[in-house]
């Protein structure tokens, strides 16, 4: 049976609270409070259905040696992720010009040592958790590697994605073709069997009707839950991923 996330919470914390020095009790007990842990209920519990690899007020220290705490750190590997939960009004209040720079320079610190950074604000936490899960899901995911062999195509629709959504525009056969050094007749066929699993839809073409553009749905173009998963599920099953969320609306705007 599932634990829950309550249980597996307080197992969590006690591990982490027990092989603590004594000096560092305190700040766990401190620090990792209501935010830390609605990050945790809301976003990462639903997304991933553990707590494995995670690290409460994980201490680093920056190039003067003096300790910094993230709220918490992601060590699955060799990629190592330091997460943090940012409120509103403290930060605001907490931020002098001085303090500002210093964050800049520790953060650009952290990623020479090798972590990636990832901030949160606590408002899209606890109202918009879906948006968090979707954006941890999509940068997490490009560092892990399937369980199992994925074939080509799989990869290269997943790559079709990207593309999408790194383009300011709905993408066209051409530029899919060109990214990809194959004809667009290839392309076309891509883009097709994407919009067959409820990935793209085609939008209109002024200059060629035979060549249409496509463009992610998004919005209320979304289906429904069910329909949702059972698409993403498609696409994701064979890696052995994480399944990753379709894309909340809030995503957009």
């Amino acid at each position: 049976m599932a634990a829950s996330f309550e249980s597996a919470h307080e197992a969590f914390f006690k591990s982490h609270l027990d092989c603590r020095s004594p000096e560092w009790k305190g700040q766990l007990v401190r620090e990792h409070g209501h935010h830390e842990i609605q990050f945790l209920k809301n976003v990462w519990w639903p997304l991933f259905g553990n707590l494995k690899d995670l690290h409460p007020e994980y201490e680093v220290r920056d190039w003067r040696g003096k300790p910094f705490f993230g709220d918490f750190a992601y060590l699955p590997g060799r990629v190592k992720w330091l997460i943090e939960i940012k409120e509103y009004g403290s930060y605001m209040r907490e931020t002098g010009r001085r303090s500002f720079a210093e964050e800049l320079n520790r953060e650009l610190f952290l990623q020479a040592l090798g972590f990636r950074v990832i901030k949160f604000a606590f408002d899209d936490v606890e109202h918009r958790p879906e948006l968090c899960r979707y954006l941890l899901q999509m940068l997490i995911n490009r560092y892990q590697a399937g369980q199992q062999p994925a074939g080509r195509p799989l990869f290269a629709e997943m790559e079709v994605v990207r593309l999408a959504l790194n383009s300011p525009h709905p993408i066209h056969p051409q530029q899919v073709a060109l990214h990809f050094n194959i004809d667009c007749q290839t392309a076309v066929q891509m883009l097709q069997s994407l919009c067959a699993t409820g990935w793209l839809r085609p939008v209109g073409s002024a200059t060629d009707e035979n060549l249409p553009f496509y463009e992610l749905l998004k919005g209320d173009a979304m289906l429904d839950e069910t329909e949702q998963k059972v698409l993403t599920e498609s696409l994701y099953k064979k890696t052995n991923l994480p399944m990753a969320e379709a894309a909340p609306e809030g995503i957009y705007g």
